[in-house]
C-alpha cells in the first residue's frame, strides 16, 4: 500500500460518520496532510476545533469551503511557529548586545578593527586588553585574591527588575535578625524586648531607624526627632513601627571616647535601651553601640606572607573620566601619563567609564556608540600602558551609572576579565598581598550627610581610639557608619532626591554586606569609597578610609605599602589623595 492510499484510508475512516464527504473531499484533505506534514486523525481533530469554534448553523456538513477553511487554519499555524522561531532568534542577538540596545555598525573606523561588532558589555572591552606578542608579561609581584565562592559570584549575577514583596521584607528583617543575634552575645543580654509593648523594666530593643508614616509618604522629609521611629523585625516586634522620644540625658554606651554625639539616619540599625510606658512610644535612656568588626591586623592569613616581599604600589582613580563640556576624555589621558611614568604595581579604576548621565550622551550628541568611545579611550589607552609595564595588575570596578554595564542595579556582579585586567563586582572585596580592600563606587558619603541627624550624648564606658584615629572628625564618622553598620549601603530608603544614582536592589542586599563570611569578621584594611565631597584619607578604628574624588577634577589617591610586619597593616599604608602633577 502506497503511502497516499494510507493517509486516504485513514481520512475516510475519520470522517466516515460525517456528512457530505466524499472522495473529492478526501483527495483535498489528503494533499493538505503531505504539505502540512499533518496526520490524518490530527487533520480531523483540527476540522473538529473549526466545528466547535464555529457559530454557522450547520457546520458539521462538509461542503466546498471546508477544505478551503482547513487550509486556513494549518497555514495560520504555521505562520504562528515561524513568528516565534524569529523572535526567538532575535531575541538571542539582543541578549548578546544587552546593555547597549544597539545594532552592529560595521566599517565606522579603519582604526578600531574591534568594533564592526558593537561589544554589548563593560568586560568584553577590558577582555579584549592583552599584550601584543612582542613583550611578554613578567611575574606580577602582588597576589590577587577576590573573596567569595563560586556561589555568591552567581548570586551577583541576579535578574534585576525582578523584586517581590516578600522577598523586599525578608531582607530587612534578616539584616535586624542579625544584628540582634551580634548584640544579644557582645553585651551578654539574654532576650531582646518588643518596642512596642509597654513594660514596667527597662529593656533592650533592636531595629531600623525610619520616619513617621506621615513624614515618609511625602518623600521630602528630612529626618528629625519629631518623625524618629524604630521598625522591628516580624520575629522581634511583629514589624511594628514605633515613634521613639529621647531622654534629656540620653547616654551612648561603649562607643570611641570623645565621639560624645551619635549619627541617626533612615536604615540604621540601632541597639536602644528604655521602655514603652503605654504612651505610643518608646523612651530611650541608652543607645548601645553596635558590636565593632575585628581589628584585621589579627587575620591569619597576613602571616603566611612574612617570608617575601610583599610591598607594592597602588594608584586609585574614579570616574567620571570626563567633564561634562565634552567627550575628550582630557583628565584620563593626562593620569595615563602618569600611570606610564610611575608604573604602579596596581591600578583601581573605579566607574563610570562612559557615564549615561553626561550631557552629550543624554542628548545624543555623539558620533560613536558608547562601546566605541569605550574602547577608543580606555581598551587602546590601557594596552598600551601593559606594554610599558608588564608586570601591573589592573583592577576594574563598575558603576550603576556605565552606560555600556549590562547590570544597572546595585550590587552589580561580576564580568569577564582578561588575564592582566580584573573586572571586578560593586561593591567588591579582594586582598592585594594579604591587604584587603572594600571599594564601592556609589557615592554612600554624601548619602549619609545628607541625610543624617545627630544627636549629642553623654558617654559611658567608652574605649580608647585607635592610633590616628580623628574621633572629632565628621568624615571619619560617617566612614565609621559603614563599618559599624557592616554595609556599603546602609540608607534605606534612598532619599527621593538622590534614586537616579542608586538603583537599590534590597532583596540582594546580602551583595551589600562589607562583612560577608569569606572575611571572617575582619575589618577591611583600606575601604575606598569616592565621593563629591572633598577628598581624604583617614584612619577610621583600624581602617584607612580613603576618598579619591573624581578624576574630572584632577584628584586621584596614590597607596604604598612597605610590607609584611608587626602591628596593624594601617601603619605601614600610606595614602597619599591629591591633583595630578603637571605635565
Amino acid at each position: 500500500m502506497t503511502e497516499s492510499s494510507r493517509i486516504e484510508e485513514e481520512l475516510i475512516s475519520a470522517f466516515s460518520t460525517t456528512p457530505g464527504s466524499d472522495d473529492a473531499f478526501i483527495k483535498q484533505c489528503s494533499s493538505l496532510c503531505k504539505t502540512y506534514n499533518v496526520a490524518p486523525l490530527d487533520l480531523y481533530f483540527k476540522w473538529e476545533s473549526l466545528v466547535i469554534s464555529s457559530s454557522t448553523a450547520g457546520a458539521r456538513i462538509i461542503n466546498k469551503g471546508t477544505a478551503g477553511a482547513i487550509r486556513d487554519l494549518l497555514q495560520s499555524e504555521l505562520n504562528k511557529i515561524k513568528a516565534n522561531q524569529k523572535r526567538a532568534e532575535l531575541n538571542a542577538r539582543m541578549s548578546r548586545g544587552r546593555g547597549l540596545g544597539l545594532s552592529g555598525l560595521a566599517g565606522r573606523s579603519s582604526r578600531f578593527p574591534e568594533v564592526g561588532m558593537v561589544k554589548p558589555m563593560l568586560g568584553d572591552a577590558f577582555a579584549s586588553t592583552s599584550l601584543n606578542g612582542n613583550r611578554m608579561a613578567g611575574p606580577s609581584k602582588v597576589a590577587f585574591r577576590s573573596f567569595g565562592d563560586e556561589e555568591s559570584k552567581d548570586r551577583r549575577s541576579y535578574r534585576y527588575m525582578y523584586e517581590k514583596t516578600s522577598e523586599r521584607s525578608d531582607a530587612l528583617d534578616e539584616r535586624i535578625d542579625e544584628f540582634g543575634a551580634l548584640v544579644r552575645e557582645h553585651y551578654e543580654i539574654s532576650d531582646l524586648g518588643d518596642p512596642s509593648s509597654s513594660t514596667d523594666e527597662d529593656v533592650v530593643v533592636i531595629g531600623r531607624i525610619t520616619l513617621d508614616a506621615e513624614s515618609s509618604s511625602s518623600g521630602s522629609v528630612k529626618l528629625n526627632e519629631a518623625s524618629l521611629c524604630l521598625e522591628s523585625s516580624r520575629m522581634m516586634g511583629s514589624g511594628a513601627r514605633v515613634p521613639l522620644k529621647f531622654d534629656s540625658n540620653v547616654k551612648l554606651r561603649a562607643s570611641v571616647k570623645g565621639l560624645g554625639s551619635v549619627g541617626l539616619f533612615p536604615g540604621a540599625i540601632v541597639a536602644l535601651k528604655g521602655k514603652n510606658g503605654g504612651a505610643g512610644w518608646f523612651s530611650v535612656s541608652e543607645i548601645l553601640t553596635l558590636p565593632p568588626l575585628k581589628p584585621s591586623h589579627t587575620n591569619p592569613d597576613n602571616t603566611k606572607l612574612e617570608a617575601i616581599d610583599t610591598s607594592f604600589s597602588m594608584v586609585i582613580a574614579s570616574g567620571p573620566f570626563s567633564p561634562n563640556a565634552d567627550l575628550l576624555y582630557k583628565p584620563w589621558k593626562s593620569l595615563l601619563k602618569t600611570l606610564k611614568l610611575q608604573k604602579p604595581a596596581v591600578v583601581l579604576l573605579i566607574g563610570p567609564f562612559v557615564d549615561s548621565n553626561h550631557p552629550k550622551l543624554k542628548s545624543g550628541d555623539i558620533d560613536e556608540s558608547p562601546s566605541e568611545i569605550l574602547f577608543a579611550n580606555f581598551t587602546e589607552n590601557l594596552r598600551d600602558f601593559l606594554e610599558i609595564s608588564p608586570d601591573s595588575l589592573i583592577l576594574i570596578v563598575p558603576s550603576t551609572q556605565d552606560a555600556i554595564s549590562e547590570h544597572i542595579a546595585f550590587p552589580q556582579g561580576l564580568s569577564n576579565c582578561s588575564k592582566r585586567i580584573k573586572l571586578l563586582s560593586n561593591p567588591c572585596q579582594f586582598s592585594l598581598n594579604g591587604v584587603t580592600f572594600a571599594v564601592s563606587s556609589v557615592d554612600v558619603l554624601f548619602h549619609l550627610r545628607k541625610e543624617e541627624l545627630v544627636k549629642y550624648v553623654e558617654e559611658i564606658d567608652p574605649i580608647a581610639p585607635s592610633a590616628g584615629d580623628a574621633v572629632t572628625d565628621t568624615m571619619t564618622n560617617t566612614c565609621r557608619h559603614l563599618l559599624q553598620q557592616r554595609s556599603f549601603y546602609p540608607l534605606f530608603p534612598v532619599p527621593l532626591d538622590l534614586s537616579h544614582e542608586v538603583n537599590l536592589d534590597v532583596s540582594h542586599s546580602d551583595g551589600l554586606d562589607l562583612c560577608p563570611q569569606e572575611t571572617m569578621g575582619y575589618a577591611p584594611d583600606v575601604l575606598i569609597v569616592p565621593s563629591r565631597l572633598k577628598h581624604f584619607s583617614k584612619i577610621v578604628d583600624d581602617t584607612v578610609a580613603v576618598n579619591p574624588s573624581y578624576i574630572t577634577k584632577s584628584i586621584f589617591a596614590s597607596l604604598s605599602y612597605i610590607g609584611h610586619g608587626d602591628g596593624p597593616a594601617k601603619s605601614r599604608i600610606k595614602v597619599d589623595v591629591g591633583r595630578m602633577p603637571e605635565q
